[in-house]
């Protein structure tokens, strides 16, 4: 195969389409492409060495996307790697435009998407130059700050791309890799998603096992011991198992899984969030960062099969414990995922089997043997999955994931799969009363067909369903229920598509060879006739009862409704799939059935119409000869016979029969054009007749006839249509069709033949234009003259003939000639377009219409045509728009999935497609002067005064200048004369007109928003200036709107446009290779060296001419002063600075009127001192010179010796000018806490950073007019005074873009301005109002954050104003305001070095709970203080040592507000104490030490036995309460911390909370009930958070003791209590706790023994617990347990005595009677425990049960209880249920669940 196509090729090409072949020209397409490719590769070359990126390079690169669609991968090996590397050289150019830069790397993603073609050997990327693309894309420094405009979807383009790239990283890359990120890797900072995103995205997991010590093994233990350890679910742990599951997949059998198991089900299980237990809330992190179903699918499917069968254990298990969620009755949030999870598991686990056996092995490493899944492996994954499958068929959430879900396990194991579905279809297909039962099983057969009918080894007996199915299916053809209607269609259509209706009955006789099966499926052959037979009977009473007149009044519309048209298109295409797989004879019969339908009535053409003739379109299409014999006669006579009187023809409204004959007739004429030849005379006879009626109706459908007539003489299509090659009309003896039952296609021998037009058909379809088309355009001629009079309908019916001729053979018609529009655009690259053949050879001796039509067109849209008036002109409108409609619409209804077994239909389509796909590439897109001439034209129409025919105008326009290349720039001028100010002719409608130009539709080029200066230096001034246009008028609604949309679209859209082109010279060498290398050699010469252009001209010129506008006219509406400001804030970039003038303009609108505007001139001037601020030296040092310890060679996290120099200590401050300068300032707060980098990059010193006091003349002018402005007092007046006022009420934050604007000033001015500002600041501080406060708060922290390289002294007296302003603002805090102090703290010790900031930490320190101002403050001062410290981390351990022991006394405070700050400032006090691996003990305060000083002070609390109530003071109350008050007030506050660390730190303090428990659980209340007081709540609530933490394998053993230490205590709360705890605990560590066999059997005795407990409610709750557990099959149903609760029954109660009746009862149970109850409880358990199924063992234990009905209470109680739920959740299916029980058992039973008071 290969080596004959090199023979022509002169190389191997890479991977070819294979569909190309098929075309009926494949012949030529080698030199074709060989043409193209040598273009495109000499064009590309010399446009980078050129260093023209546009347009020349972006031009040919998209030439080389579309040869990839046109011909796929077609050139040689060392071709592909020089484009992959030149793209990848460009892709990476630091300052390449963003669009430009995402339109390459998607052409690169797709050089790269079949990796198997290149190895590792042929190409090495390397990884840090993506990486510096994604950093200074996705964390740009100054895209907050409005410098950079980047688009939505760069993100996933960027990750696409690194993926793309990955597998050839090189070897090295890892260890280089982590080692660049590894010093990110601080858990309490952002930096941590960062880096283990990184890792996730970049990390190669593809190297080859003898390269494996160079790339996992590196990370492996290292990762995944962190994620192992992190037990709240941070946000970075998704990345994690992202990266797992990757590897997993990539090293299948290299990586030794099985002590990790447990733990991954068991967090997979978490992460699904299912609610447990009675009472239970969740932690709101949980639910927003759960894993990523798609990567826990491919991770199981991964761990599947290798020796140990463990991971299909657990596997087993997790479906086990989630089944009964899938149960319909069952609903939530959660059901998505588990669907999700369904859905694709299955699909992954066959994707690994294709991969492992039929895949052609690839440089990639193949999956060892010893781990490949074998038989019984498949085996065991398909049973553990049926059982959710079958429940969730009948879900809410619809039954498509579980058709798909069956699909992929059918190809699996149809054996086990396709029995269960058939047997509920069956049983589906005969009720009445459940249609959702029904669709839900044919979506699900649907997905099993193949398998169904295929058969195979495994599932023999398979196709003998096939026929009894599709009978019973007929009557879902139903009128009156839609859905069900449209799932029966397309059953229908899936099972005939697989297999030949073709009757093989007389085989049986002929042949000996066939085995039972096949027997069985040859004499049921015999009913397909009769199948199709009533099929078309259903679909003849589906038609008659949709017919108009049924249906609706004849006033409403007279088009289909939507769903009639689904169902139209659904009976079509059934009713042709059927007919393509009939046989001769059967289709014979089905034909004359159609025909006597089709004749015998006369249908309205509008619904039913369509329908009938739509069947017997399909008819004629399949047997063209057969179907015309019958239909064209008896049309033509018809029609000839009601048109031989003339009135008809000129009638208005004409006869329904004529109608619905020539709707037929020109609906069965959509056939094979050599078919039609033998009718010509006749059809042409017809036509002359009908095309000139009055009547539109009969005239538009005889157009429709000659519309397809041309088409099937003029076009080139595929002829063969089914699903067997050579069709199944050979006798039975050598062709028996029940062989090709599910046959897949075979794309190498596809017999496919195509129509091409023959000299006969052309000569016809010539003639018919000479004869029909000539008049008319001559008609048009004299009237377009003024020659002719015509009547309004006349020019319509011309035009509609027109448009008719050029729909059907425009294909004959060559394109139109025109010379090329020279100079467009600049370029030194030729920007030729290439030219394909088609197929088509244009016979140019012919006259070319289309010009003609052209000439004409053109000349009617000069005169009066656009004066008429009325209902015609849309009509008019759309001839005009088809006429010069470039791409042809494609008739082909594409079908969407072309799966790994195609059956030969689709192949076909998908041949078509590649023919189709060539035909729209091919009408060239280069703009001649014609096209120039009508686009002037349709500009003409665009800003018509009729809004019809403007908007129909303006979608063509779009259309065609998303065509032609560069058209945009030719156009625009002439749309701007529109928008003129001084153009006083200009109509509104034109004005609107010309706005809908530039606004452009959704999805076409928006003209206003091109990526060029030339054309946004046009465009943008132009808007503006519009607004003094005499047309523009803000009164009309429409057009405010319009600008509105405009302005929108602009700022949407609009992302940074490349001023600075250059090419790199890496990118020429590689070019320079690619223009030497390989077959085909390209012809351009390679070029010398010229120069470039510069584009910054350009830009000063949009902005100057943006301002003046601005500056020139100040009348204009305020309307477009908001779009000028706005368009001149994008104009602002960080590679070149803004001129003088705006500055000026931007700082002056800083006091504008206009809040609008004010707040767009606050960003920019932010981004303007971005852009002058003076670069500041950094020099690298290396951090173990710094701290003069030795580097450790192993990685230890934490605090070392070697960071100790960072931490916080108040004996080494830098309190002088010397101390300061020679302090080392570390500002990020990750450094160091992981590791050290390699090079740290740290500020010189201050001597060598610019200066600092520049005085006015120093400063450039930009700084000038800044400080100008900043040193008047007015301005600033004026502006502190707009700052502070209020913009909506209750709803204003602290704004991070003013807080950006003064560290801006401060930074670049530093403390010039502070003069000024002083008296306003302190003004505003002693303000309580909000929005002064807000005002001020982000003026500090601007400050602060702007001082960062201030002189000591500078900064020194900076704090000595700040602390006092901050002390009074912080005793004037206020609830509105308090959330903006923390806001303002946080930001300014944000990424700063503790030591720089002791002043204010010292400040804040100052006994921040003292009582002073109430309550409020003090928690509002902690709430800030909690901000500053967070921001710190662990570099503060002494102050947070210090605010602990302040707070320690402090914690039995009265005051709720103060003890919840209390509790969360103690969270991040401790957060720090983490038990992440290789992390040393932190020297920051630790849990455990204060646990134990708690325990202490709780001491009366737990040595009593006594309720604890909750004590309320009174405020007035002095002097000391007891220590158990005091007691309980610690213990609120401990409550509070120990619920707001559940969510927030990384890992549970899982030993210390044990020793809290036993005195939560004396607290907790057992019922839900809101009345409760605080303390108990919380005692709830947290218990609640804490059986759901995740625990380790050590931990659980200390769990369980305390447990049963708690179920021995004397309180029944506290044993019932320790029951829900458990329920939760282990249905949230499931795996971990089953694989530790000791702790399955204590939770079981723990369980068993609260079984017999005193207290009733403590047994029931047990009982549920039991139940439960063996629902998740945690505990298993065991022979020893049946016994134990048998024999606990049968315990004898004491007789009865007689008493007198007004005794009381005895009320403490006896011990025989809480032992028999226990009994009971545990068997009802046992059956409550399988709600929907009736497992072996169930019958026995229900007789058992019935035994004790007439016990005393509270036995009779249960077991009603238990009899009346097994009722309830057994009664959907009992039919199944009942076949479980002997006869014996189903008379009690009925005597049990019919309760006998009925019949009472």
């Amino acid at each position: 195969m290969k080596k004959a196509k090199s023979d022509t090729l002169d190389f191997i090409p890479q991977k070819d389409i294979v569909y190309n072949k098929l075309l009926p020209y494949a012949d030529r397409l080698d030199d074709e492409s060989n043409d193209i490719l040598s273009k495109i590769k000499g064009n590309l070359g010399r446009a980078v060495q050129l260093r023209e990126i546009w347009p020349g390079v972006l031009f040919w690169t998209r030439k080389l996307s579309t040869y990839m669609r046109l011909y796929g991968r077609k050139f040689s090996k060392e071709d592909h790697v020089l484009f992959i590397k030149l793209l990848y050289e460009l892709v990476t150019i630091p300052r390449l435009e963003i669009s430009m830069m995402q339109g390459l790397a998607r052409l690169l993603i797709n050089l790269l998407k079949k990796r198997e073609l290149l190895s590792r050997e042929d190409l090495e990327l390397p990884w840090r130059p993506l990486y510096e693309l994604h950093d200074r894309i996705l964390f740009s420094k100054t895209e907050h700050l409005g410098l950079n405009w980047f688009p939505n979807s760069v993100e996933s383009v960027l990750k696409t791309l690194v993926k793309s790239c990955r597998p050839y990283f090189s070897e090295s890359a890892t260890q280089e890799m982590l080692d660049e990120w590894r010093p990110l890797l601080c858990p309490f900072d952002v930096t941590m998603q960062r880096a283990i995103s990184y890792f996730e995205l970049f990390l190669p997991t593809t190297l080859p096992p003898e390269l494996h010590h160079k790339g996992f093994k590196l990370w492996f233990d290292e990762l995944i011991s962190l994620w192992v350890s992190v037990q709240n679910l941070p946000s970075w742990e998704i990345h994690l198992v992202n990266l797992f599951a990757r590897l997993a997949n990539d090293n299948i059998g290299y990586i030794d899984w099985d002590p990790y198991i447990p733990k991954i089900f068991t967090r997979i299980l978490r992460s699904l969030n299912l609610p447990v237990g009675t009472s239970q809330m969740l932690v709101p992190r949980y639910i927003t960062n759960a894993y990523d179903i798609s990567h826990v699918v491919l991770w199981v499917s991964s761990l599947l099969g290798g020796p140990s069968k463990q991971a299909q254990e657990q596997l087993s298990g997790l479906f086990n414990s989630i089944t009964s969620f899938f149960h319909p009755s069952n609903h939530g949030r959660w059901l998505m995922k588990l669907m999700k999870l369904l859905q694709r598991l299955p699909a992954s686990v066959v994707r690994r089997l294709h991969r492992e056996r039929y895949k052609k092995p690839t440089w990639l490493t193949p999956i060892p043997d010893s781990h490949k899944l074998t038989e019984e492996d498949i085996t065991d994954f398909v049973e553990s999955m049926m059982q959710p499958v079958l429940l969730a068929m009948f879900s809410k959430t619809g039954s498509l994931d579980a058709a798909q879900a069956l699909q992929n396990l059918a190809l699996m194991r149809p054996e086990l799969v396709i029995p269960p579905v058939l047997e509920k279809t069956y049983p589906a297909l005969e009720t009445l009363t459940e249609p959702h039962q029904l669709t839900a099983t044919l979506s699900c057969m649907i997905g099993v067909a193949r398998s169904l009918v295929s058969g195979g080894q495994r599932f023999p007996e398979g196709p003998t369903h096939m026929l009894p199915l599709l009978m019973r299916a007929l009557p879902g053809v139903d009128p009156n229920d839609f859905s069900k209607c449209m799932i029966t269609f397309q059953f229908i259509a899936t099972f005939v598509t697989l297999v030949p209706l073709v009757d093989c009955s007389s085989a049986l006789h002929e042949r000996t060879d066939l085995t039972e099966v096949e027997r069985e499926m040859c004499s049921a052959s015999a009913e397909f006739e009769d199948f199709v037979l009533q099929f078309m009977d259903r679909c003849f009473a589906l038609i008659d009862s949709s017919t108009l007149e049924q249906t609706r009044e004849e006033t409403e519309t007279e088009k289909m409704t939507h769903l009639e048209s689904l169902v139209e298109l659904g009976l079509s295409s059934t009713f042709s799939t059927i007919l393509t797989q009939c046989s001769l004879d059967i289709f014979k019969v089905a034909l004359e059935k159609v025909f006597n339908f089709a004749t015998t009535n006369i249908f309205e053409t509008r619904v039913a119409g369509r329908m009938v003739a739509d069947m017997c379109r399909a008819a004629s299409k399949c047997h063209p000869a057969e179907s015309l014999k019958m239909f064209v006669p008896h049309c033509c006579n018809a029609i000839n016979q009601i048109a031989v009187n003339e009135e008809v023809l000129n009638e208005e409204e004409l006869d329904k029969e004529l109608l619905w004959n020539l709707q037929l007739l020109s609906e069965v004429s959509r056939v094979d054009g050599d078919k039609i030849l033998p009718y010509r005379s006749e059809l042409v006879q017809i036509l002359q007749l009908t095309l000139h009626l009055k009547c539109k109706q009969g005239y538009t459908l005889a157009c429709n006839l000659l519309h397809h007539i041309l088409r099937s003489t003029a076009l080139i299509y595929p002829t063969e249509y089914c699903s067997v090659p050579g069709g199944f009309h050979q006798p039975v003896s050598d062709y028996l069709p029940i062989k090709d039952w599910g046959r897949p296609g075979d794309l190498w021998n596809l017999d496919i033949r195509w129509h091409v037009p023959s000299v006969e058909e052309t000569s016809l379809a010539f003639y018919l234009l000479d004869l029909i088309l000539q008049p008319e355009l001559q008609r048009l001629q004299r009237f377009a003259q003024g020659d002719q009079d015509m009547s309004r309908d006349d020019v319509l019916q011309s035009l509609t003939i027109v448009q008719h001729c050029l729909l059907g053979a425009g294909g004959l018609m060559p394109p139109l000639k025109g010379e090329p529009i020279p100079e467009l655009v600049h370029s030194m690259v030729n920007l030729d377009e290439t030219t394909l053949y088609t197929g088509m050879e244009y016979d140019e001796s012919r006259e070319n219409y289309r010009d003609a039509i052209c000439g004409v067109m053109r000349q009617l849209l000069r005169t009066d045509l656009l004066h008429f008036k009325g209902s015609h002109k849309h009509e008019f409108d759309s001839r005009w728009k088809s006429f010069n409609l470039v791409k042809k619409s494609m008739e082909n209804r594409v079908r969407h999935f072309i799966a790994l077994l195609l059956c030969i239909t689709l192949l076909i389509d998908r041949v078509m497609l590649q023919h189709e796909l060539r035909k729209l590439t091919v009408e060239g897109c280069q703009y001649r002067s014609i096209h120039q001439a009508l686009m002037r034209d349709l500009l003409r129409l665009s800003t018509s005064t009729y809004s019809q025919v403007r908007s129909r105008a303006q979608n063509v326009l779009f259309t065609a200048l998303g065509t032609y290349n560069f058209c945009c720039r030719d156009l625009i001028p002439h749309v701007l004369e529109f928008l003129n100010p001084d153009n006083s002719s200009v109509t509104q409608q034109q004005f609107k007109g010309a706005l809908y130009c530039f606004l452009g539709n959704h999805s076409g080029v928006c003209l206003a928003n091109l990526h060029d200066w030339e054309c946004i230096a046009l465009t943008w001034p132009a808007i503006v200036r519009s607004g003094l246009s005499s047309a523009m008028s803000l009164e009309k609604p429409s057009i405010v709107r319009l600008f509105d949309d405009l302005a929108d679209k602009i700022h949407r859209q609009y992302e940074t446009i490349g001023i600075d082109f250059s090419i790199p010279d890496e990118c020429c060498t590689v070019a320079k290779a690619l223009m030497t290398a390989g077959n085909p050699v390209p012809v351009e010469p390679v070029p010398s060296e010229e120069e470039t252009q510069n584009e910054i001209m350009l830009y000063l010129l949009v902005i100057a001419s943006d301002i003046d506008s601005d500056f020139v006219q100040l009348s204009r509406p305020w309307k477009f002063e908001h779009i000028a400001i706005g368009f001149l804030s994008l104009l602002l970039r960080d590679d070149h600075q803004l001129p003088p003038p705006a500055v000026m303009f931007f700082v002056k609108s800083l006091n504008h009127d206009s809040l609008y505007v004010r707040k767009v001139a606050i960003s920019a001037v932010a981004g303007i001192m971005k852009q002058i601020k003076r670069p500041h030296k950094k020099v690298s040092v290396s951090p173990s010179e710094l701290c003069g310890v030795k580097e450790l060679d192993v990685i230890v996290a934490g605090d070392r010796a070697d960071n100790e120099w960072l931490q916080y200590n108040s004996s080494n401050l830098p309190r002088t000018q010397q101390d300061w300068d020679h302090c080392v300032f570390v500002e990020k707060t990750h450094w160091g806490y992981y590791c050290w980098p390699r090079k740290l990059m740290m500020y010189a010193p201050l001597e060598e950073q610019p200066k600092h006091n520049l005085s006015r003349e120093e400063m450039t002018e930009r700084e000038q007019i800044i400080f100008d402005h900043f040193s008047d007092p007015v301005f600033i007046n004026q502006f502190i005074e707009f700052l502070s006022l209020e913009d909506r009420k209750g709803k204003d934050k602290f704004s991070p873009r003013r807080f950006c604007l003064f560290k801006g000033l401060f930074r670049n001015f530093s403390d010039a301005f502070l003069p000024v500002l002083r008296p306003h600041m302190e003004r505003l501080v002693a303000d309580s109002h909000e929005s002064k406060q807000r005002c001020v708060a982000e003026i500090i922290s601007g400050l602060i954050r702007g001082c960062k390289h201030w002189s000591y002294l500078k900064v020194e007296s900076l704090w000595e104003l700040l602390c006092p302003l901050l002390r009074t603002a912080l005793s004037n805090i206020t609830i509105e305001t308090y959330a903006d102090w923390g806001t303002c703290i946080a930001t300014a010790c944000e990424s700063r070095d503790p030591r720089k900031l002791h002043w204010l930490f010292e400040m804040l320190m100052e006994s921040p709970v003292n009582g002073e101002g109430g309550s409020f403050v003090d928690a509002c001062r902690l709430y800030v203080l909690q901000g500053g410290l967070a921001q710190q981390e662990w570099r503060v351990p002494e102050l947070l040592h210090r605010l602990l022991q302040y707070l320690e006394p402090k914690l039995t405070q009265v005051y709720k507000n103060v003890r919840e700050r209390i509790g969360s400032v103690l969270t991040y006090i401790f957060m720090i104490d983490v038990n992440l691996p290789y992390t040393q003990p932190t020297t920051s305060p630790r849990i455990l030490d204060f646990t134990e000083r708690i325990l202490l002070q709780l001491k009366p609390l737990t040595e009593g036995d006594e309720e604890i109530q909750n004590h309320v003071i009174e405020e007035n109350e002095v002097g000391e309460q007891d220590e158990r008050t005091q007691a309980i007030k610690l213990l609120k506050t401990v409550l509070k911390w120990l619920i707001a660390s559940a969510g927030r730190s990384f890992s549970t303090a899982v030993p210390e909370q044990l020793r809290l428990l036993p005195l939560l659980f004396k607290i907790a209340p057992v019922e839900n009930d809101d009345s409760y007081d605080e303390l108990k709540r919380d005692a709830k609530t947290c218990l609640s958070l804490m059986s759901q933490g995740l625990l380790y394998t050590e931990q659980i053993p200390m769990v369980l003791n305390a447990l049963q230490e708690i179920a021995g205590s004397s309180s029944w709360h506290a044993r019932y209590t320790v029951l829900t705890y458990l329920q939760i605990m282990v249905f949230y560590n499931l795996f971990t706790f089953m694989s530790d066999q000791k702790a399955v059997n204590d939770v079981r005795a723990l369980v068993i023994q609260l079984l017999e407990d005193e207290q009733l409610e403590v047994r029931e709750m047990a009982a549920t617990t039991l139940s439960g557990f063996l629902q998740c099959n945690f505990l298993s149903m065991d022979a020893p347990m049946q016994a134990h609760f048998e024999a606990l029954c049968k315990t004898s109660l004491p007789k009865k005595r007689k008493r007198e009746v007004s005794c009381i009862v005895d009320t403490i149970p006896s011990a025989d009677l809480v032992r028999r109850h226990a009994g009971v409880l545990g068997l009802s358990a046992c059956i409550l425990s399988s709600p929907y199924d009736v497992p072996t063992w169930m019958p026995q234990l229900l007789m058992d049960l019935s035994a004790h009905l007439n016990d005393t209470q509270p036995i009779e109680m249960t077991v009603k209880k238990t009899l009346s739920n097994f009722r309830r959740t057994h009664h959907d299916n009992w039919q199944q249920h009942k076949q479980q029980f002997t006869d014996d058992q189903l008379l009690v039973l009925t005597d049990l669940l019919v309760s006998p008071c009925y019949y009472a």
